[in-house]
């Protein structure tokens, strides 16, 4: 019994030493990243092909759930408010909802399933085909070639279309409560206009940016270690994908009182 036990806390014990060493290796591998796009040759004319790829191909799918989301959130309140016979304030929780939590949460983990499943794909690609190798015989550092563009695409487009997707979802929004639900559009303004302030849209912008940096982070740093042939293709890129989604959700709560800590502290000073 007792050495069940001590094999248990043995275990225990191990996969928490695992996770620091693995969290340490992730920072460093950001770092090196992003240190080394500033460093010649800069490649431009790449961050700009994948914030392309990042960014703009993700536009429709960005505007597909951010209006369904507001109409359906919009929705919901109103039935519940309606309840308590508060409808007038449906307009500023709505908006605070997307701003603050739904449109960066969403925007982080649509974009890490489509593009950073690809991104770890690609590159896992490359490194069982030993393309990757063969960069490194040219002299091309690989991490400066196929990583610090994607990192910094993904960090640069993710705000963009947390933006896009504001504003689709709000005046989704607005239309099912004012053209359905036959509440009236000056009050729903009105309202979002004196209880809604700039800083619960930057918290949601810097939220996403965060989220941008930490889905690539991971699904390239997968990618670039992968092994195995086809296979271990497949496993990376669903292990990228699982695991970016789920350090979004984590990072959301710690960030969030980040954030709202910060603004206290601002406020009283």
């Amino acid at each position: 019994m007792a050495e069940s036990i001590q094999n248990i806390f043995h275990r225990i014990g191990n996969l928490i030493v695992m996770a620091i060493l693995e969290t340490g290796r992730t920072f460093l591998f950001a770092y090196q990243a992003i240190r080394l796009f500033f460093v010649p040759p800069k490649r431009i004319k790449d961050l700009i092909i994948h914030m392309e790829f990042v960014g703009n191909q993700s536009i429709l799918i960005i505007m597909l759930t951010g209006s369904f989301t507001g109409l359906a959130l919009a929705y919901q309140i109103y039935m519940g408010f309606s309840l308590v016979n508060a409808t007038n304030l449906v307009g500023p929780t709505v908006a605070l909802g997307i701003y603050k939590e739904l449109a960066p949460v969403l925007t982080g983990l649509i974009v890490a399933a489509r593009a950073g499943g690809a991104m770890t794909a690609q590159i896992g690609t490359m490194r069982v085909s030993e393309q990757i190798d063969a960069l490194e015989v040219m002299g091309v550092d690989p991490i400066q070639y196929l990583v610090s563009p994607r990192i910094l695409a993904a960090l640069i487009s993710l705000p963009l279309l947390c933006g896009v997707f504001d504003f689709v979802a709000i005046n989704s929004a607005e239309f099912i409560c004012t053209s359905v639900l036959e509440l009236d559009k000056a009050i729903f303004w009105d309202k979002i206009y004196n209880w809604i302030q700039p800083r619960s849209i930057i918290e949601g912008l810097i939220k996403a940016a965060i989220f941008g940096l930490t889905f690539s982070v991971i699904c390239t740093k997968t990618g670039f270690y992968t092994g195995g042939g086809a296979k271990g293709v497949g496993d990376s890129t669903n292990k990228g994908v699982v695991y970016s989604m789920v350090m979004i959700i984590i990072f959301n709560f710690f960030t969030s009182n980040v954030i709202r800590m910060y603004f206290s502290l601002v406020d009283q000073w």
